[in-house]
């Protein structure tokens, strides 16, 4: 099966928003489970889709068909109410998740490289991110596509959830020094 990654369709964003928040709930990422508030925020890709780009990795069997949704990431290019972290010039991504039956087969990495392909695009010379410090699967996936520790940005959203940044500097495409 291939892996397309594209914005999420109006008719997809609600299977996107379950996704992830089930992903989050399942990995023991919410502290207080689905009556977090964050679980309803996770669920609500409708909302996000209205401020940000909802995209997702969709399983297709080359027939066509709409696919099965593998994974998700909200891409924030321009600020806005879902920069958490992302000044002037930067881009940032959230809410990365990939369903646990399509792990292991380059998802996550799919999505990551488009937020950074999509951040080029909007001109953004820098991505950042926030991650909980027990993602490691995560965090050695940033570090694999050059996410460096940004602990300066480190950031509680509550009380007890402490979030690590992570921050990428994109090539300045600009100078055409690359010809010399």
């Amino acid at each position: 099966m291939d892996i397309v990654i594209r914005e999420a369709r109006n008719d997809e964003l609600d299977a996107a928003g379950e996704l992830t928040a089930r992903v989050y709930l399942e990995g023991g990422l919410l502290l207080q489970g689905a009556d977090d508030p964050y679980f309803a925020e996770l669920r609500d890709a409708v909302r996000r889709a209205a401020h940000a780009d909802v995209l997702v990795a969709v399983e297709s069997a080359g027939d066509g068909g709409a696919g099965r949704i593998a994974g998700s990431v909200t891409f924030v290019g321009r600020g806005g109410e879902f920069a958490d972290l992302a000044g002037p010039g930067e881009a940032e991504f959230r809410m990365l998740a990939v369903d646990p039956r399509a792990r292991g087969r380059g998802v996550g990495e799919a999505l990551v490289r488009e937020c950074l392909r999509r951040a080029g695009e909007v001109g953004a010379r820098r991505v950042v991110l926030s991650s909980q410090s027990q993602m490691h699967t995560a965090h050695r996936l940033y570090r694999r596509l050059g996410f460096d520790r940004a602990p300066d940005l480190d950031w509680e959203p509550v009380p007890g959830v402490r979030l690590h940044a992570f921050a990428h500097e994109l090539p300045d495409l600009s100078r055409d020094d690359h010809n010399i």
